[in-house]
């Protein structure tokens, strides 16, 4: 029996079987489903239909469409007699998205059996796999949606200390849009390049001040500006930043490219996963939130969650991201407590791979629901069975 590993995402589904090394991206859109992205021209002023809403799976027509073209010819050929499937949801899913599910996959899909899961519980067993003297780690996963911070003690999360921040990559890109189109170019439509421009410049700023400071100077002493030439889609199929001796300082460029040029916007956006009351956002930073759901533990256990704060999620891939969650954290903790921040290899694929152990494991067959299961039962069963 094959087991299908599907970590199914706002932004990018990652699927594979358990048994192959087999990760695929995938965004979701109009009439080009999943990574047929790729093929587009022209990917100007796309206009993006999301399965999700604000993290969580509303649009079933467009999972369906997207779910179909995974199964399909074209990618996993999925045998559906012969296959077991993991499939990730949101913490405190509603229980209306989750019986839809149940229905999909079994009555629809016909898959033989089934385990729905946070992605914080698989990248949690994917740390206790890699780290077997460890009890309880905090997993903060911050993805397209919001960002989630869960506490797990031996595999099973404690529910009294997750913390959900409503700030997410999407925000951050809908952010820079707005402070790009207010300072210089009119790009609200442009979401797929300016979601670009922010994996290729952004970083997280270690001393925020001092960042501001130099973004003010003028000319070679401002080492934060940088220029990004933006595609045109003909002879520019994908933007870059100009080398720092390619850029002219002052004056304007002679060759026909169009150009951004980013100074604070460049830290002043993932400053937002740091302080959402930055844009009117009442809610608290990343470092601040771990620190406080850690505090709702029992004390005995809270050196132990300390030192094993593991980052996953696309934003963690900001360049010092890590160290400054690391700092803050820090400074917010008891000198006595060791702090240890991990962010893994790949902190997008992680909780993919713990599916994949999981389908591994002994007990695999006692955490899923068969079909036979749910034929008696109905969606009662899931709900005793998986800790949604």
């Amino acid at each position: 029996m094959a087991t299908l590993v599907l970590d199914n995402g706002a932004y990018n589904a990652k699927i594979g079987y358990s048994h192959a090394n087999v990760r695929s991206k995938t965004a979701r859109l109009k009439t080009f489903t999943a990574n047929q992205l790729d093929e587009i021209k022209d990917p100007s002023g796309l206009f993006y239909i999301l399965p999700f809403q604000k993290g969580y799976l509303v649009n079933w027509d467009v999972q369906r469409q997207v779910w179909d073209y995974l199964f399909g010819k074209e990618m996993y050929q999925v045998d559906f007699v012969d296959t077991n499937i993991i499939i990730t949801e949101p913490y405190f899913n509603f229980s209306s998205i989750q019986e839809s599910m149940n229905e999909i996959l079994f009555e629809e899909y016909q898959f033989q059996a089934v385990l729905r899961v946070n992605a914080g519980a698989l990248s949690a067993h994917r740390y206790f796999r890699d780290n077997p003297s460890e009890l309880c780690c905090i997993i903060v996963d911050s993805g397209y949606s919001f960002t989630h911070i869960v506490p797990y003690c031996r595999s099973k999360k404690k529910k009294e200390a997750i913390i959900r921040i409503n700030v997410g990559g999407k925000l951050l890109t809908n952010h820079l849009k707005e402070i790009i189109s207010y300072r210089q170019l009119h790009v609200m439509d442009e979401t797929h390049v300016i979601n670009q421009v922010k994996e290729d410049v952004c970083y997280v700023s270690q001393d925020f001040y001092k960042d501001m400071d130099i973004a003010k100077l003028k000319g070679e002493e401002n080492t934060v500006m940088v220029d990004y030439v933006l595609p045109d889609f003909s002879t520019i199929k994908k933007g870059f930043c100009k080398p720092r001796e390619e850029m002219v300082l002052s004056g304007k460029y002679k060759t026909g490219e169009q150009i951004l040029r980013l100074t604070n916007e460049r830290f002043a956006v993932p400053e937002i996963l740091f302080h959402p009351s930055d844009i009117g956002i009442q809610e608290m930073g990343i470092p601040e939130a771990i620190v406080y759901s850690i505090q709702n533990l029992p004390e005995e256990m809270q050196p132990h969650f300390f030192k094993n704060i593991v980052l996953t999620g696309g934003n963690t891939l900001f360049p010092g991201f890590r160290d400054r969650v690391y700092s803050e954290v820090r400074c917010l903790t008891p000198t006595d407590y060791d702090v240890s921040v991990v962010l893994p290899e790949n902190p997008i694929t992680y909780s993919w791979e713990g599916g994949k152990l999981i389908s591994e494991n002994d007990d695999f067959e006692d955490m899923i629901v068969t079909r036979e299961d749910y034929e008696e039962h109905g969606h009662n069963i899931c709900e005793e069975k998986f800790d949604i």
